[in-house]
């Protein structure tokens, strides 16, 4: 052998060698696996949370594709994208409803009211979806092969069945913690010594007796409600694959899930409750680890807030339009009133509340990466769960305006917790506002309350993207993971509650208790039989 081929020999191994352990380092497992995501819930919030999800599978270098009812505010260059749209009577509903509730003192019952009256659409149109040629083009073509599949969770349990029909695991995904439709499928224990969404109880306290009153009644209230939607759900299961021989029943499919991300941190948010291990917590998924950089005219906004910058949204779902009259222009007044900057969430440009130099309207907001800003002191929000991590993640104080479903509970639990205030939105006045607005940028208190709390929230063996991505591949390696589920899943209501154990313990109680009624009267018959009659003989012959 030559020099030269001797030196070509060695670089030639070397570089063979480097590509080897190259491939050897490299993460192991599922990549390149095909993802499907359906998302038929008509809130943004809730997809915001979704496709971060999706969004963090398709960094990791899977293949995903989405269907959803909205576009994307989140997504990723990879991710093939399905919208079946809602049409323009049917977004008039939504609106109405939206409306609706807004004009009403927020409460969870207000919410329900809406949501199987003038928001019934939200249920019956998530059926609909399924229906579409977009959709049934997914599992007709037989070229498309996933390996599991997201549903994303709200009012439409019977989506289960989505993995029978593309023959892989279910992942569910749910935008907040763990709740009765998601722990019925997992086998999670469905617990009344649990807060319920709407009670709020401070970090390492237990309910008081008010509370606990009010949370059992709730959560039998829950249940009764659970027991009608089954109902509802098995029609709509029926209606989609009844016909279909190869289909489960709607019993079974629910049996065949996976697990549940839910948007949610225990530890640090509450309440402290017993999960199964197929409840992953991954709240803050949305929350970038490094914000992105903002766009120059809200850059240039932050910039220039010599007293800080407030942000305030009322989230996706809510336009000025749904509010009563005579609230914006008490908004207005008060914002514009500020010697802060506030940058205002406003869905049309071209009808704003007013004019300011101190307010930029924007009909969208990178709102992570503003809250992630060191100039941001307040955040006025109406208490969503998406927007009330953010800002805790990012330690911003918060002034709560909640309108409708979670959102009471989660602005008395941030109150609760020290991290803000609460006003009602439809009864807001211009004094009061701004002194709570004052209260919350000027006390310290706030500030320190949330630091604490973001070094507790940000402390985890995985972050929420890590979780996310090691127990996707988890269910795809092992096949939808069987092993990891609850026996609860496969266990009747009356097996689950020990119900017939119960029946049968009474039923031999009773029986015992028979029994010995009859021994002891036997033996007093013995006892005390002879010496009665006898008295008896004794008065008859006196008499």
């Amino acid at each position: 052998m030559t020099r030269s081929q001797g030196t070509w020999w060695c670089c030639s191994f070397g570089g063979l060698l480097i590509v080897l352990l190259t491939l050897q380092s490299m993460p192991q497992g599922s990549e390149g696996s095909n993802i499907l995501g359906v998302f038929t819930s008509h809130s943004t919030s809730h997809f915001i949370v979704h496709m971060s999800v999706m969004k963090t599978l398709a960094e990791r270098g899977h293949n995903v594709t989405v269907l959803s009812v909205v576009p994307p505010k989140v997504t990723h260059k990879s991710i093939k994208h399905i919208v079946v749209p809602i049409s323009a009577e049917e977004e008039k509903l939504l609106h109405a409803g939206l409306s609706q509730m807004a004009k009403e003192k927020p409460s969870i019952w207000t919410a329900m009211k809406s949501i199987f009256g003038s928001l019934v659409m939200l249920i019956e149109k998530q059926a609909d979806v399924l229906e579409h040629p977009l959709f049934q083009e997914l599992y007709l073509n037989k070229g498309n092969q996933f390996d599991v599949v997201f549903v994303g969770f709200f009012f439409n349990t019977y989506q289960v069945g989505l993995g029978a029909r593309f023959n892989c695991p279910v992942i569910v995904s749910w935008m907040g913690p763990p709740v009765l439709m998601v722990n019925d499928v997992l086998g999670n224990p469905e617990l009344s010594t649990v807060p319920q969404m709407q009670i709020a109880v401070p970090p390492g306290k237990a309910m008081n007796f008010q509370q606990r009153v009010q949370n059992f009644f709730t959560t039998l209230g829950f249940n009764a409600l659970h027991v009608y939607l089954n109902h509802k759900y098995n029609k709509f299961y029926d209606r989609l694959w009844g016909k279909d021989k190869s289909m489960p029943t709607f019993e079974e499919a629910m049996k065949n899930v996976s697990l549940a991300f839910c948007n949610a941190h225990g530890i640090s948010e509450g309440p402290i409750r017993p999960n199964v291990p197929s409840i992953i917590e991954i709240g803050g998924i949305q929350v970038k680890k490094r914000p992105d950089p903002l766009p120059e005219d809200i850059k240039e906004f932050l910039d220039k807030g010599q007293n800080g910058v407030i942000l305030f949204s009322l989230g996706s779902n809510l336009k000025g339009e749904h509010l009563q009259s005579g609230v914006v222009p008490i908004i207005f007044k008060t914002l514009s009133s500020l010697k802060q900057q506030v940058i205002w969430k406003w869905d049309d440009l071209e009808k704003t509340p007013g004019k300011a130099s101190n307010i930029l309207y924007k009909k969208w907001l990178p709102q992570d990466d503003i809250l992630a800003h060191p100039k941001i002191k307040l955040f006025i929000t109406h208490a969503g769960k998406g927007g009330v991590a953010e800002a805790q993640y990012h330690g911003v104080p918060m002034l709560a305006l909640p309108v409708f479903a979670d959102q009471p509970g989660n602005a008395d639990k941030l109150v609760e917790s020290g991290y803000g205030l609460r006003l009602e939105l439809n009864s807001l006045d211009v004094a009061e506002f701004k002194e709570a607005i004052k209260e919350i940028i000027e006390n310290p208190k706030y500030a320190q309350k949330l630091k604490s709390f973001s070094q507790l929230y940000r402390d985890r063996p995985l972050s929420a993207q890590e979780s996310v991505v090691y127990w996707t591949e988890y269910v795809i390696r092992h096949r939808g993971a069987a092993h990891m589920q609850s026996p609860l899943v496969h266990m009747s209501f009356v097996a689950s509650n020990n119900l017939d154990i119960c029946i049968i313990t009474a039923l031999l109680l009773y029986v015992i208790f028979i029994i010995n009624k009859i021994f002891w009267k036997f033996i007093w018959k013995k006892l005390f039989g002879k010496s009665n009659k006898a008295s008896q003989k004794k008065k008859v012959k006196k008499q």
